[in-house]
């Protein structure tokens, strides 16, 4: 065997101890590179929780439209297009601000996973976006999300199956949890300000009237047959959120004797957040 000796070669296997066993040795393997965390950015705060719900320990998610900020108007601020500049993916959700706002999204960062969460989902009227608010068709839209993750990161694909398979049977027992408490009632006949609640009306057998439409306040004659409308249902709640003005709602529930009250499709506490509202409908609605 060869001895090294105190010459060039003698240096050399001085210099390359720390990953030789001995001169002429077998290499001590390097260890491996953390893989980082996903940074995931969202359009709105649920979506939030359905991203973490599915990606647990393997991602950071940032919102782009803040608590209390309304989807409908927002715009980006500079520090968020940065933010999206060192983004692996954006999960867009098809909101009205995206559509001003999506090219310069994408432009922000060429190499970004765009995740289309509302993607193989049938909207109401073509246009309504508020479909986080169904637990049936979260359903679909988790497993969108747990594609997009196992695209970006499939060294942790078992990881996220494991939460997705946790996540789905939570949907299934928010369901019927909900189905439970609306089943009985008689009146099923809501009035709301800003017609976030189309398909969770649909998927539970409720109907709701909407006070503003595409966007717009009721004119004055509009307002008249609203006010007619809850007479005639005996309503006595105008449901309103916390990201819009509730001028239109207050005005209303003047006119019937009645009051407004604050449920959120934007609260980022989700699965429960649903629950509290399907109480809370169940509850207005047995007094009318």
């Amino acid at each position: 065997m060869r001895v090294c000796h105190t010459t060039l070669l003698g240096t050399l296997c001085i210099l390359t101890i720390l990953t030789l066993t001995g001169c002429g040795g077998a290499a001590t393997p390097a260890p491996a590179e953390p893989v980082g965390r996903l940074n995931v950015v969202v359009s709105i705060v649920p979506q939030q929780y359905f991203v973490e719900r599915i990606g647990g320990e393997h991602v950071d998610v940032t919102v782009m439209v803040p608590p209390g900020f309304s989807p409908a108007t927002y715009e980006p601020k500079p520090e968020q297009l940065q933010t999206l500049s060192e983004a692996d993916a954006y999960v867009r959700m098809r909101v009205p601000f995206e559509e001003a706002w999506m090219e310069r999204i994408v432009s922000a960062n060429q190499d970004m996973l765009i995740i289309d969460q509302a993607e193989g989902i049938e909207r109401i009227g073509d246009k309504d976006p508020h479909i986080w608010l169904s637990p049936p068709l979260v359903r679909v839209q988790a497993q969108t999300i747990y594609d997009g993750l196992v695209k970006l990161d499939p060294d942790h694909e078992a990881d996220y199956e494991a939460n997705l398979e946790t996540f789905l049977a939570d949907l299934d027992e928010l369901d019927a949890d909900v189905e439970e408490t609306l089943s009985h009632l008689a009146n099923r006949r809501f009035m709301v300000f800003h017609p976030a609640w189309a398909y969770f009306a649909r998927d539970y057998g409720l109907e709701m009237i909407p006070v503003q439409i595409e966007g717009s306040n009721p004119s004055a004659a509009e307002m008249a047959d609203l006010i007619q409308t809850a007479q005639e249902n005996n309503i006595k709640v105008i449901f309103a959120q916390p990201e819009f003005s509730t001028e239109s709602a207050d005005a209303i529930a003047q006119e019937i004797g009645g009051q407004v009250l604050l449920i959120s499709p934007l609260a980022p506490d989700w699965l429960d957040n649903l629950r509290r509202v399907a109480d809370t409908f169940a509850e207005v609605l047995a007094e009318q």
